[in-house]
């Protein structure tokens, strides 16, 4: 028998807050951005995304428009910085444990999130998880264009960017597992074999009660 998929949400799921909202606040701090207007929209999308609201196309604009203004050397100092001050400090020891547990039952580990890759590839990486599907970015002449490649890895579109990744690896979801906090999953819960939330939002908390879904907190 092949080896059982454990799939897992990144942000608020494997990590005690969400990385991209966390981005934004990080370039604030920089100077990267102007302060009054990004911290506006940055809190009102990330509270849209918490109310199921999020037009994903929108949110991608503007996030990915500081993207555009700095090189990718800048922008990759700033990653590491990032990844030291702002993403160690959300480190989960339950997470790290759940992801063990999975490891030593022989399971195959992959991490699907709507954050881009640009942020979520490393927190993976820092994780021991080296399969990723996240939202992809666009490069040209050796600069994000502020475009992304492919359709967002966001609700639905992460059931799309898993059947892509099935069709190319060995794997089915026979027995498969997926974890995640956000009712904005629903999709990819339903369509796995044994769906877990985790220190899940009230939506989600409701569903999972309803449903019998097993419910856990990695806090």
């Amino acid at each position: 028998m092949p080896p059982k998929l454990a799939i897992f949400d990144l942000d608020n799921t494997l990590i005690r807050g969400d990385s991209d909202h966390a981005w934004g606040e990080f370039l604030l701090s920089k100077g990267a951005v102007d302060a009054a207007v990004y911290a506006r929209n940055n809190d009102y999308f990330y509270q849209q995304y918490r109310a199921g609201q999020l037009d994903v196309k929108a949110y991608l604009a503007f996030a990915l428009e500081p993207f555009t203004r700095y090189s990718l050397e800048q922008l990759e100092r700033w990653r590491r910085e990032f990844m030291d001050t702002a993403i160690a400090p959300l480190h989960l020891p339950k997470a790290e444990t759940l992801l063990e547990k999975h490891r030593e039952r022989g399971d195959h580990l992959l991490i699907i999130t709507a954050t881009h890759r640009f942020i979520a590839g490393p927190i993976a990486a820092s994780l021991g998880v080296q399969d990723l599907l996240a939202t992809e970015l666009a490069v040209e002449n050796g600069r994000y264009t502020g475009a992304v490649v492919g359709e967002p890895c966001f609700q639905q579109g992460k059931v799309h960017h898993l059947q892509r990744w099935l069709e190319q690896h060995p794997y089915t979801l026979e027995g498969s597992f997926f974890y995640s906090d956000s009712h904005n999953d629903l999709p990819l819960l339903e369509h796995v074999a044994h769906p877990h939330v985790v220190d899940a939002d009230e939506r989600l908390t409701q569903v999972a009660q309803q449903r019998g879904w097993p419910q856990l907190s990695l806090r």
